[in-house]
């Protein structure tokens, strides 16, 4: 396609990030598959936790104004709910001031936003451009979102009438009592900020497509099912960090690549590597007893102890007395790890995670079995996939325990149960190359995706 002038046009799409690691990182991923495919990117991030925009030139990136420095963050919902409120102007000024500038040959065709990013559905809608929903989340969470429609009287949230039969998987992810699951703290926040979650879910069904970070055979049964619900297209093109093309880093976290040195000292698949994600917070007693369970455990163990894990203390302050000479050689401690690096290492046997989608993704890519002890929001529902639906994984109690944690260790790194486990695990990753072969379900969907946006 050419401009009267006889210059090829070029689609520019604008990328909606929101201001989290994990999703921060899937959005560049995401910017980077479309890029390969011919499309100009801009990227359009809150203040708050800014991407390095010198990491990727080939992108434009637009600052916009979101006021959350002096917002207390009370839980996950409420963050949503003001940033959500805070960044719809600067929006729009932002998309206006673009689209008065915008070169002939080269113009905004499509709004893709973060799906916790809902506000940008409707400035789409306001200036009459295609909106995409990325979900950088599992497909099943755009059904447990939808359980947010109504308190009763007991300040707790009723499935609404209007959700799909259940199905095996459904019934094993158990939907229906994913609210009931949450710390009460969060169901209380939960039921405050119900408006804002009931946005979100409306969001979807504004949206022109769905793109989910996923692959058809982990959640094509729930694809299915939530397509009917929403009525609106789904692309399966997971997983982004497979499918983008050589990408800069995207951590706004440093990352720390001695680690890689120690793990090359390993005996292959003796290392249980540890990490909770960038959110995740612990109480001092959690760290201690996660610390004296990894020690008693005498596995070698890869642990990111990330500054801010415990509120309010230094990086290994907490760490506990003889707990160094306890481990020797046999530990090693990061504040920040490169983590695709670390679960594709020889020495990596299993992992010990919070089951973020991005973190459950890159293990099962990799064939590495799980041990999860999930914190909040979707990584309830990673959980129960991974070791009710796929069983590719182990789940710890979610009160710490040392000798809890010794034994869940062992079952999964010594163990027969273990062994079984991780071979269950290996099929998976054969699972996943196949979904990146030239035929495979990844690629046929993006192809898809690349069409259905040229065509809006």
């Amino acid at each position: 396609m050419a401009t009267p002038g006889g210059q090829r046009v070029r689609q520019r799409l604008v990328l909606v990030v929101f201001p989290v690691q994990s999703h921060i990182t899937s959005m560049l991923q995401l910017a980077t598959i479309l890029h390969s495919k011919g499309f100009s990117i801009t990227i359009v991030h809150p203040l708050l936790n800014s991407p390095n925009s010198s990491n990727h030139p080939e992108f434009t990136f637009v600052p916009i104004s979101d006021n959350m420095a002096e917002t207390k963050l009370v839980s996950p919902s409420y963050f949503i709910s003001v940033l959500n409120k805070n960044c719809v102007r600067p929006f729009e000024e932002c998309m206006d001031q673009m689209l008065q500038t915008e070169e002939q040959h080269d113009r905004i065709t499509c709004i893709i936003y973060d799906a916790l990013t809902y506000f940008a559905q409707d400035v789409a809608d306001s200036f009459k451009l295609a909106g995409i929903n990325v979900r950088t989340s599992n497909a099943a969470s755009m059904l447990a979102y939808a359980v947010v429609r109504r308190p009763d009287d007991q300040g707790y949230i009723f499935f609404p009438d209007c959700m799909p039969e259940e199905t095996s998987v459904i019934q094993s992810l158990n939907l229906k009592d994913i609210i009931q699951s949450m710390p009460q703290k969060e169901r209380d926040v939960m039921v405050e900020q119900r408006a804002a979650l009931i946005a979100l879910t409306d969001s979807v069904k504004k949206a022109s497509a769905i793109i989910v970070n996923t692959m058809d055979f982990l959640e094509q049964e729930i694809v299915m099912k939530t397509q009917e619900h929403f009525s609106t297209t789904i692309f399966t093109i997971g997983p982004f960090h497979k499918l983008a093309p050589t990408i800069s880093s995207t951590s706004i976290l440093e990352e720390d690549a001695t680690c890689i040195s120690w793990l090359n000292k390993q005996v292959p698949k003796s290392v249980i590597y540890v990490s909770f994600g960038s959110v995740a917070k612990m109480n001092e007693n959690e760290l201690l007893e996660t610390a004296w369970g990894l020690a008693n455990s005498e596995q070698p163990f890869l642990w990111v102890v990330r500054p801010g894990l415990v509120r309010d203390v230094d990086w290994l302050d907490l760490l506990p007395k003889g707990f160094a000479e306890r481990i020797g050689e046999r530990g090693c401690i990061v504040k920040w790890a490169p983590q695709k690096e670390v679960l594709a290492h020889v020495a990596v046997g299993g992992f010990w995670s919070h089951c973020g989608w991005n973190s459950t993704l890159e293990s099962i890519c990799e064939g590495i079995p799980m041990l999860c002890r999930p914190f909040f929001g979707d990584q309830l529902l990673n959980v129960r996939y991974v070791c009710d639906v796929w069983k590719v994984g182990l789940e710890l109690e979610s009160e710490l325990d040392r000798v809890k944690i010794v034994r869940a260790v062992r079952r999964l790194m010594v163990d027969t149960e273990g062994e079984d486990i991780r071979q269950r695990a290996m099929e998976f990753k054969k699972k996943v190359d196949h979904c990146l072969r030239e035929s495979g379900s990844s690629l046929n969907g993006l192809n898809e995706l690349a069409e259905k946006i040229l065509s809006v």
